[in-house]
């Protein structure tokens, strides 16, 4: 009696066919995965800008970056009174549901004081974007802290001079509180905010703290070309002071600008690399890096170049000023995200620019 069956060559043309269904499929899959992070991620940025305007509704300006106060006659003096680093993002909890992790703070105190730490341990979901790899909570030598996907707009170059020194041009400021009024390059023309990489690889204390030093070549408010301010980094970290790890943005409650903000100085995911990598960098030196002269409770002058990035393929989402959310390219030019990331630079901008 003759059986029915398939053939050896009949089963390996059945199971080719599989797996040319599943190669067709798959990348489908993973790009509608990867839509729903996006909108997701879109969906935090819309969350927090609106947290920020009843801020703002409420208080008739957007929080300050940080608070210091110091010496009126000497900025960089290294005893200069630190008050808090807490930044805009811990003070619009309220708007975010995190009335329990507002009213726990204690804003004379800076994110590392005892009273703080536990505040900081907690993740905020509208924090972490879901295309985020490194989403855990991170040891630092501070304490452990949650994480964030996303960093306020802290200007190009320049974020803080010192003590009763100049503002800079971002939306966030230390010891300032912006006015509406004080965007006269329009709301729809200003960053508020946009994704960053937790862990972001960072040179970092390049410069003696309280030394009132600034990098030769460096001015508050200068506008050097893309090749001129990759130069300009691989300057501050030629000069080997420099601490390394992979600490940006692993510090939610921070204001400061390698942890709560971010730069316009290089364009999005721009990929930044430096040869040898530093050991401390180890396998997150692929995701480039970000360089800080002075951190801001060092007395300044701080200048930083971190930059806006994301896991999502092409480009980073951004919040505006206006509320709204934009996905902006990797390739938009540099001068145009320099002059979205300024307040009153007196630029104009093509929405199809970006």
């Amino acid at each position: 009696m003759r059986r029915r069956g398939f053939t050896l060559i009949e089963l390996l043309v059945v199971i080719a066919i599989i797996a040319v269904l599943i190669a067709l499929l798959l990348p489908a899959v993973q790009a509608a995965r990867e839509a729903a992070r996006r909108i997701q991620c879109t969906n935090n940025l819309k969350q927090l800008g609106l947290a920020m305007h009843n801020y703002q509704s409420s208080n008739d300006a957007f929080p300050p970056k940080m608070m210091a106060i110091g010496f009126a006659n000497q900025p960089n003096n290294p005893n200069w009174i630190y008050t808090t680093s807490l930044g805009p993002t811990p003070r619009v909890m309220p708007y975010l549901e995190g009335n329990a992790l507002y009213n726990s703070l204690n804003f004379l105190w800076g994110y590392t004081a005892p009273q703080n730490l536990t505040m900081g341990y907690i993740q905020v979901s509208a924090l972490l974007c879901p295309s985020e790899v490194n989403n855990n909570p991170v040891t630092t030598v501070d304490g452990v802290f949650a994480v964030t996907s996303y960093g306020w707009n802290n200007g190009d170059w320049y974020v803080w001079g010192g003590y009763n020194t100049a503002l800079t041009l971002g939306a966030f400021s230390p010891n300032a509180s912006r006015r509406i009024s004080q965007f006269t390059d329009g709301l729809s023309n200003t960053l508020l905010a946009s994704e960053v990489k937790v862990q972001t690889p960072t040179f970092r204390h390049c410069l003696p703290a309280g030394s009132g030093q600034t990098p030769s070549g460096f001015s508050p408010f200068m506008t050097p070309s893309l090749q001129q301010s990759v130069a300009l980094i691989q300057q501050i970290i030629s000069g080997g002071g420099c601490t390394t790890g992979v600490t940006g943005h692993t510090r939610w409650p921070d204001g400061k600008v390698p942890d709560g903000g971010f730069t316009t100085v290089l364009p999005p995911n721009y990929p930044m690399q430096v040869t040898p990598v530093p050991a401390a960098f180890g396998s997150y030196a692929q995701t480039g890096y970000d360089v800080i002269t002075i951190d801001e409770n060092d007395g300044g002058p701080t200048y930083a170049a971190v930059t806006a990035r994301s896991y999502h393929p092409g480009g980073v989402n951004a919040l505006f000023a206006d509320g709204s959310v934009h996905f902006l390219k990797s390739t938009v030019s540099q001068p145009t995200w320099r002059a979205l990331g300024t307040i009153a630079g007196g630029e104009v901008i093509s929405s199809d620019s970006y």
